[in-house]
């Protein structure tokens, strides 16, 4: 998992008498203002994508707008996200939100702090390449799904999440019976299995995440964001 590999890179950088530091790393996003209702802009969009997860309180067929425009359903999302981590549930986002916000990021390379990219990586070595949309856009996708996911974990008590299906090339889904549209081949769709949680629950857990696609499997449940991307070809919610 991400954070024992963390944990074992901080173990190594102990040991190491002289730190060597590269000036190659990237770093945390910069907020540049405090955020509220009626703010619009590029970092409302990356707001937006992050508390993506927290659309609503319960089951529920809606989704946070990653459209730049800090409007009513935004603040709702901040003030739960704000809720679930023991902040000021004000929805502004000032300081304090956008380090907690901060903290669920891998600065390194744009993924989260629980999840790797390579998790949703598709099977046959393809990496994000041979898909319905080009791979800088699997990958921009998959970034915002991983947020999604991240909330999904901390309302599941920060139970362990395994990828069992990311991100799939077209060849692969063939191979493995997927539909020739399947929400996979573009990076929104994610079949997850969480620890302590039958596919029943998690797909309870998906319904109040922003998830418009969810199917339970017999040792899995499906989850995907088709509403949001209607060019993609799939219509309306999916739910069991």
């Amino acid at each position: 998992m991400k954070i024992m590999t963390k944990i074992a890179a901080a173990m190594l950088a102990m040991a190491v008498i002289v730190p060597v530091l590269s000036t190659g790393d990237a770093s945390a996003y910069t907020w540049t203002r405090t955020l509220s209702e009626g703010a619009s802009g590029a970092d409302v969009k990356e707001l937006q994508i992050r508390v993506a997860g927290w659309a609503a309180d319960g089951a529920a067929k809606t989704y946070v707008a990653t459209d730049g425009a800090f409007g009513p359903g935004t603040k709702a999302a901040v003030i739960r996200f704000q809720r679930a981590y023991g902040l000021t549930a004000d929805g502004i986002v000032g300081p304090a939100t956008q380090s907690k916000l901060n903290a669920l990021e891998d600065a390194g390379d744009g993924s989260t702090l629980n999840f790797e990219f390579s998790e949703f990586y598709s099977k046959d070595g393809s990496g994000f390449s041979g898909g319905n949309v080009g791979a800088t856009t699997v990958k921009a996708n998959v970034r915002r799904m991983m947020y999604k996911l991240e909330a999904v974990r901390k309302k599941a008590g920060n139970n362990a999440i395994t990828v069992n299906s990311g991100f799939r090339s077209i060849s692969h889904n063939a191979a493995v019976g997927g539909a020739s549209n399947s929400q996979h081949t573009y990076g929104i769709a994610s079949d997850i299995v969480i620890n302590g949680y039958s596919p029943t629950g998690v797909a309870n857990i998906a319904k109040s995440s922003g998830f418009s696609g969810v199917i339970i499997y017999s040792t899995f449940t499906h989850v995907d964001s088709r509403v949001e991307y209607p060019s993609y070809g799939a219509a309306g919610y999916y739910w069991p």
